[in-house]
């Protein structure tokens, strides 16, 4: 297919777009960079031994690193939490420990000073005990010289009774959020983790030499302990609506005065493309993916249930061999396989629309790529499954459940899956490269092959850290894969990916492609890098980090709230009588959905969860999830729906298709109304009463049964059935239903023709 004739002049982009683009990645990269490696510097010190008033060792920094892993290896992590980070179902066990180690301390002060139980004190009384218990805790008895932390009596009274309280926990499913029984019984397992949870209360409310507040800046809310919002928090959240309200008025002064910002542009004349064999492999590739996302729904039904009702599945003991912890699991892996792979198979099939040629070989490559794919899925969904079992007691890191949340997969599946993007990369640059030498499609070239590099070399930071790493060094990292690779990268990559198809379609313009590129690169990046850091709030790094995060992920919003502003030139260029917009309506109308779901989950819930302030209160909340659903399921979810629907309808025939899009038509409308219900009936919802919950008693009240296990919180839980249902039947399994009618129909096709 062609656009313009060669012979044509052609038109170039002002040089000072890429350069824009190059100072936005320098400065967000060099900052980004200086906020990871202070996590290494301010990290909360784990003690080579933790003694109490007589010098006696309760603890030593490798039973503190053997309880982590304890914690990662019975996948504890989607179970509860850590400062705030992790699984909904549980507690957060940083919190709990933080509370009752408060109350222990408050009881045995109350004793001492008036000679009765903390209970029975008078409302003055409990405020005196109330303010020595925060200053107790508060002070820091850590020792760097010696890396010694003494403990107070009534900490070592607790790590003790602690011991004994998991134990408890972890018996019955009703009382953990539907884990297996009985899950950790070993005495010395049981001592290493109770360290691990110690360990992280105390840096939760131990003050960081040199300041006022705690190594996680005073996360989590418990006002027994003394722990309360820092100053910095509230200033740093208003500061923050300065710099939005100052971003979205510089672009819409911009939008303003260069009318052709946007998707502008008249359309240019198109001839109609011949696929290969190579691009029609790929349509294996969504069927898979679609199956895939049919499953994920059914893991988030179950993890929903569980949270509604954790003791059983009907009647069923479903926990013995399907645990919450493993639902949750195989739900937040099988989401990132089935978008990536739907993205994948995308890149693949475009980039021959690109290249206008097929390389040899490529059908066979794509082959490859496609059992290779299909090993990691497989293997490490299985090894999770083994891992959580503990069916692999020595070799659980590495081919079982890693155990960090959204980075499960054991390391060497890891590493298989980093081999096998890079092979992906290496087949989109065989199908690009002839774009190289024409100059109408180079500016594209360039920036398909630079977007497609970027995710396999993204992934590497999952490679940076072991299973005893610091807490906070990790979650530096693992936000390095969740927020910029999954939200940064792989979100450039499809705006390159749909600016191609539009380009190629012939319904824009090139000059207006290209600018669209140069611009969303600019302004996603321009927030999004060192917005990264917002979700360090509250693991260990500093105030500094705070103050650049919360600024500049108030930015992340500008770009979303220019969706609604450009929004109906998008439509006015996806519609008319022409046969190709005709031909591809409904990949038009889920991206048309990626913008609604980009500007209220990224944009509104996002920016409502992000500023410090909120989220010092919010971060673990059903708030969370329900920015997540809205923006992953929302954005990057549709997207990987809409390029489905454009291979489906370019691969299957014209015959087939009527059949084929009614199907079609019921997913899109199904996934959508079915995200909404889930959005309004539940998420959003149970998550502004579990926040109220927090600011009314704390944070570890809101995270535990005693707000969980309420008729109220149940009900809200119980209220996500409806959406699921719509969600799962009248969205997710038509479009699975649709694919692999599609896959079978071509392979037939093709058997017939032979």
């Amino acid at each position: 297919m062609t656009n313009a004739s060669l012979a044509d002049p052609v038109e170039e982009l002002s040089p000072w777009w890429g350069r824009a683009v190059a100072v936005t990645f320098a400065l967000g990269f060099a900052v980004l960079i200086l906020l990871t490696v202070k996590a290494y510097q301010y990290a909360p010190p784990i003690p080579d031994r933790t003694v109490d008033t007589s010098g006696n060792v309760i603890f030593t920094g490798d039973d503190v690193r053997a309880g982590q892993e304890v914690f990662l290896k019975y996948g504890l992590m989607n179970n509860g939490s850590i400062w705030g980070h992790g699984g909904y179902l549980g507690p957060d066990f940083s919190a709990a420990v933080l509370h009752n180690w408060a109350l222990d301390l408050a009881e045995r002060r109350a004793q001492e000073r008036f000679s009765k139980g903390y209970e029975a004190l008078s409302p003055e009384d409990r405020a005196a005990v109330d303010g020595e218990v925060g200053a107790l805790l508060k002070v820091n008895r850590y020792d760097p010289e010696t890396a010694t932390l003494t403990m107070l009596p009534a900490g070592v009274e607790t790590f003790a009774k602690e011991i004994e309280h998991w134990k408890t926990y972890f018996e019955k499913p009703e009382l953990n959020g539907g884990l297996t029984a009985n899950l950790i019984t070993d005495p010395k397992e049981l001592h290493d983790l109770t360290a691990f949870f110690t360990w992280a209360a105390w840096g939760s409310v131990a003050e960081r030499p040199g300041v006022k507040h705690s190594y996680t800046n005073n996360f989590p809310y418990d006002p027994l302990a003394g722990n309360h919002p820092t100053g910095a928090a509230v200033l740093w959240s208003a500061i923050s609506f300065i710099f939005l309200l100052g971003g979205t008025a510089i672009v819409l002064l911009a939008f303003g005065k260069f009318d052709y910002l946007g998707w502008h542009g008249a359309a240019a004349p198109v001839e109609k493309w011949v696929l290969s064999d190579a691009q029609k492999a790929t349509l294996k590739y969504m069927a898979v993916a679609s199956v895939l996302f049919l499953g994920q729904t059914f893991f988030g039904a179950g993890v929903a249930h569980y949270r509604a009702d954790p003791g059983s599945f009907y009647g069923i003991d479903l926990a013995d061999y399907f645990p919450s912890n493993l639902l949750r699991t195989w739900h937040l892996q099988s989401a990132i396989f089935w978008i990536a792979t739907s993205y994948v198979a995308g890149a693949l099939f475009v980039a021959e629309l690109l290249g206008r040629a097929s390389p040899p070989r490529q059908k066979l490559g794509i082959h490859l790529l496609f059992g290779a794919v299909a090993i990691v899925i497989v293997g490490s969904m299985l090894g999770e499954w083994a891992g959580i079992l503990q069916w692999l007691p020595r070799s659980w890191f590495w081919f079982g459940n890693q155990g960090w949340e959204f980075l499960e997969l054991g390391r060497f599946w890891q590493i298989l899956l980093a081999i096998g993007l890079l092979f992906w990369f290496f087949l989109v640059w065989r199908a690009v490269e002839p774009a190289l030498r024409d100059p109408q499609r180079k500016g594209f070239a360039k920036f398909f092959l630079i977007a497609a590099f970027a995710i396999p070399l993204f992934y590497l930071p999952a490679l940076f850290f072991g299973s005893q790493t610091n807490y906070t060094v990790v979650d530096a990292w693992r936000f390095w894969i969740i927020h910029l690779w999954v939200e940064g990268f792989f979100e450039f990559f499809v705006t390159v990916v749909v600016a191609v198809i539009f380009y190629q379609m012939g319904l824009v313009r090139r000059i207006t492609a290209l600018r669209t590129i140069y611009l969303d690169a600019i302004l996603y990046f321009g927030g999004g890098l060192i917005g990264t850091g917002h979700h360090w709030y509250w693991t260990g790094q500093t105030e500094v980090n705070m103050a650049f995060s919360a600024t500049f992920s108030a930015l992340e919003v500008v770009p979303l709230t220019l969706i609604t502003l450009d929004a109906w030139d998008f439509v006015r260029t996806t519609r008319g009588s022409d046969s190709m917009v005709v031909r591809h309506r409904w990949t038009f109308y889920f991206l048309m959905a990626v913008g609604f779901w980009n500007f209220v989950g990224a944009g509104v819930f996002g920016f409502l969860i992000n500023t410090p302030i909120i989220s010092y209160y919010e971060v673990g909340t059903i708030l969370t999830p329900n920015h997540g659903h809205a923006a992953m399921m929302g954005v990057f979810g549709m997207l990987g729906a809409g390029l489905m629907v454009f291979v489906l309808r370019e691969i299957v025939a014209d015959d087939i298709w009527p059949r084929i899009e009614k199907l079609v038509r019921v997913a899109f409308w199904g996934l959508n109304i079915g995200l909404a219900m889930m959005v309004l009936f539940s998420l959003f919802p149970g998550g502004v009463l579990q926040v109220l919950d927090v600011t009314e008693n704390g944070y570890w009240h809101a995270r535990s049964l005693a707000y969980t296990g309420t008729p109220t919180a149940r009900f809200l839980e119980w209220m996500r059935m409806p959406g699921d249902l719509v969600f799962m039947f009248a969205g997710a399994l038509p479009l699975a239903l649709a694919l692999v009618w599609g896959y079978f129909a071509r392979w037939r096709a093709t058997g017939d023709a032979r």
